[in-house]
């Protein structure tokens, strides 16, 4: 069967971010992708504009929509929307037992603020019961430190992508302290709307395969990094990452009737 991800999160009207581009991830690594989506933003790449959030009871019957016929094998929680939200979510997800990676969107690539601090403080839930949390450094600070997410039980995925230096960290701490490290060059882009997301996904998109957590950070970080590189240079702000990495239809086409 091929590999479900249910993905809950906020909708992106420039397609860069959240279930736009964890759709397109999920799709590129072999999965299907399934939405309970928890927002509607009207944002482009300099910015949002507006913020509408999902009210809590559509967003879990959007979940159990899903669940109820498509089944899932993986959950990754982006943009959450509220802390009402937040609390609903939990308590539908204790019901399942299924690899989830949270998140925790608070800050757009644009500087735009997603989450307030009751809705951060209700994140505490969702890391719970995550398999793995994925915070960037500043959402980490945030969340109290290293120590404090760890504590929780998850394990825990530092990006370093808001760090200094010309290479890029990004290191996985899991449950038991062990850690890996992956290094990479930093790409001078801004065209990297959606990373997070992308990157979370794509660790979904793995677990709902049954790769091992380390596998499937390692793959997800890959996809990423090639997709920054095929990023199509739309927008006059923070653009959008090639997520089809440079393969149009009707390449794909043309290589069919070749065939």
């Amino acid at each position: 069967m091929i590999p479900r991800v249910l993905i809950i999160a906020g909708s992106d009207s420039g397609g860069g971010a959240g279930i736009q581009a964890d759709i397109k991830t999920v799709t590129m690594l072999g999965g299907h992708a399934t939405t309970a989506i928890t927002a509607i933003t009207a944002q482009n790449t300099l910015g949002v504009q507006a913020v509408q959030a999902v009210p809590p009871d559509m967003v879990v019957a959007q979940i159990d929509s899903v669940l109820a016929d498509l089944g899932t094998d993986a959950v990754k929680i982006g943009m959450i929307g509220s802390a009402e939200t937040a609390h609903a979510v939990a308590g539908r997800l204790e019901r399942i037992d299924v690899p989830i990676v949270f998140d925790p969107v608070m800050i757009a690539t644009s500087g735009s603020v997603l989450a307030d601090a009751a809705t951060i403080a209700a994140f505490t839930r969702l890391m719970r019961m995550a398999a793995v949390v994925t915070p960037n450094l500043p959402e980490l600070a945030a969340l109290g430190g290293e120590a404090a997410v760890r504590a929780l039980g998850p394990a825990l995925l530092v990006k370093g992508g808001h760090g200094d230096g010309a290479i890029v960290e990004d290191r996985l701490v899991d449950a038991g302290g062990g850690e890996t490290v992956w290094t990479h060059p930093r790409r001078e882009t801004r065209h990297s709307h959606g990373t997070g997301c992308t990157l979370a996904s794509g660790i979904a998109a793995g677990l709902a395969a049954g790769l091992a957590l380390a596998d499937a950070v390692g793959r997800a970080i890959a996809y990423t990094q090639a997709a920054l590189a095929a990023a199509p240079g739309l927008g006059a702000g923070h653009g959008p990452m090639g997520h089809a990495l440079g393969v149009t239809p009707f390449a794909l086409w043309g290589a069919e009737c070749r065939a």
